[in-house]
């Protein structure tokens, strides 16, 4: 890991309709546009969805590195995460991310020790944490 702080950029370019050109440096260019509930297409990622998929991709990669560094043994890990959107103060924001985290473990692994894991990820996840938004983390665990 490199030191603090980490930099990242990305251009968005757009004319007046259509979709949204997101770059960054070594990255496939990602095309987005507003969510069917802005009258958008809704069959492209968004802005939105965008946000949301961030909370589920740290969370996971997040928990990899807690559970390397817990010696907590497991096989895979599933994630879905919804995002609720609302108006406040007469602004859009998220106001809460529902994490549903679904972990399997090899048979004998202690279920509270990766539950405690997968809590941990939760809070030291760093999208999260740069949100103001509520998260509320439901987690089962199966061996297999």
């Amino acid at each position: 890991m490199t030191e603090y702080p980490h930099h990242y950029t990305v251009s968005a370019a757009a004319g007046l309709e259509g979709e949204v050109a997101l770059d960054s440096a070594r990255l496939q260019t990602l095309r987005s546009a507003s969510p069917a509930e802005f009258g958008g297409p809704g069959d492209r990622w968004s802005p939105e969805t965008l946000l949301v998929a961030a909370v589920a991709d740290c969370f996971i990669l997040t928990f990899r590195a807690v559970a390397q560094a817990s010696k907590v043994s497991w096989t895979s890990l599933a994630c879905e995460v919804e995002g609720t959107l609302d108006r406040v103060e007469r602004a859009a924001q998220f106001t809460r991310f529902d994490i549903r985290a679904h972990l399997t473990v090899p048979e004998g692994v202690d279920r509270e020790r990766a539950d405690r894991a997968l809590h941990k990820a939760e809070s030291a996840c760093l999208i999260t944490n740069s949100l103001k938004a509520a998260c509320e983390l439901t987690t089962t665990i199966d061996a297999g």
